[in-house]
């Protein structure tokens, strides 16, 4: 039986990314992924390539930095998926955080993105904020204007998993894995594809297979102790409403959350929530409160849409992600969002990768590459990935 150097599990954006850059690394690969490719969370995201100002809240000051870059290099190497779009923040008189709040938190944010152009913001005069369609004028003390990025999530993940092919890397979709044994000199993965039960020796395992990443850890022999993680859902909803000029950026008027209002396909995008779910079966969907949530918020903020029910009736789509985070005590909106790669002393050639952000995909591989490095040794380089343009 031939031992290849890494069997990758799950094809989600983190799974794509680390195929794509161990294959341009040297090793050989197979990727193995239960669904479609980009089919699950990495299809369900807010759709945004970002720093994450709400991150400076909570003092995650080495994840905006390194988002920022990220989001510059994603700007580079892949433009035709990757927008500039201008942001709007409006502070309303009953806003929990200041003006002054706002302006330091993007002062804060200019400064980590080092300056790039896009890090530039300003204040914008109130005689434009009625350019804002719809936005509720009563009460607004401020609008301030910055600069992120958005994506088409799924189309950037399959555009990262063709890099991958073309560099060298085996992918099956609608592979389903089964049991994995740790022996001392490899693993042996199990997986089911097109009827038949396969075997594959490999020297190293990625478990990237998001929400369902302890499924992967339950098949292990010998048996290894999972993390305690929360699954929360993320709902969106798509209405049909004429698309905004930028993404307005919402404190909830419910909590202290953030909601973005954004331009999708020529239509509204909203979202999103954070829902902890007791288990995961089947496909995720928006519970009737999440629904109203979303709805209520927007009904805040642009009031002359109608009422709740009537923008219930302009829903053409609704959709949810569930991302894995550390299992914590308070809100899920407030917990780290750095992703936590797992390496065990009893299963050492396995790394099992804890939640992450579409943003940051390439840093994560970039992580994981250089464990396998430590593992296994350097390999002739095929690629480099911060020059290569992902088409």
């Amino acid at each position: 039986m031939d031992t290849i150097d890494v069997v990758i599990i799950g094809g989600g954006i983190n799974g794509a990314g680390i195929a794509q850059c161990a294959s341009a690394a040297g090793y050989s690969v197979l990727l193995l992924e239960k669904g479609a490719i980009g089919g699950q969370t990495s299809a369900n995201s807010s759709k945004l390539i970002h720093g994450g100002l709400r991150y400076l809240e909570t003092g995650q000051i080495s994840l905006v930095r390194n988002s920022l870059s990220e989001r510059r290099a994603l700007l580079r190497l892949a433009p035709h998926l990757v927008k500039a779009v201008p942001f709007y923040i409006p502070v309303y008189d009953t806003s929990q955080r200041s003006q002054w709040a706002i302006r330091a938190g993007l002062t804060a944010y200019s400064v980590l993105s080092e300056f790039d152009p896009l890090g530039r913001f300003t204040s914008l005069p109130a005689v434009e904020w009625s350019k804002i369609t719809g936005l509720k004028l009563q009460g607004l003390k401020a609008v301030f204007r910055y600069w992120d990025a958005q994506t088409d999530d799924k189309a950037l993940t399959q555009a990262v998993m063709r890099s991958a092919q073309d560099l060298g890397a085996q992918v099956l979709s609608h592979a389903e894995c089964g049991a994995m044994v740790h022996k001392p000199d490899y693993c042996e993965v199990s997986y089911l594809y097109q009827d038949a039960l396969v075997v594959q020796r490999t020297s190293c395992v990625i478990n990237a297979a998001g929400p369902w990443v302890n499924d992967v850890i339950d098949s292990l022999v010998p048996p290894m102790a999972k993390e305690s993680v929360d699954l929360v859902q993320g709902s969106h909803l798509l209405l049909d409403i004429p698309a905004p000029d930028g993404i307005l950026y919402l404190e909830s008027c419910f909590d202290n959350r953030v909601v973005f209002v954004m331009p999708w396909k020529g239509k509204t995008l909203l979202g999103t929530t954070e829902k902890i779910l007791e288990e995961l079966d089947g496909k995720p969907e928006s519970t009737r409160e999440e629904i109203y949530y979303l709805l209520g918020i927007y009904k805040h903020y642009f009031p002359a849409q109608g009422s709740v029910e009537q923008l219930e009736g302009l829903i053409t789509d609704t959709f949810c992600g569930v991302r894995v985070l550390p299992k914590l005590n308070g809100s899920s909106f407030d917990r780290p969002r750095e992703i936590l790669l797992k390496t065990s002393v009893t299963h050492p050639r396995l790394m099992t990768l804890y939640g992450g952000k579409l943003t940051t995909f390439r840093t994560t591989s970039k992580e994981v590459v250089r464990w396998m490095e430590s593992r296994l040794g350097k390999r002739v380089a095929l690629a480099d990935l911060d020059t290569m343009p992902i088409l």
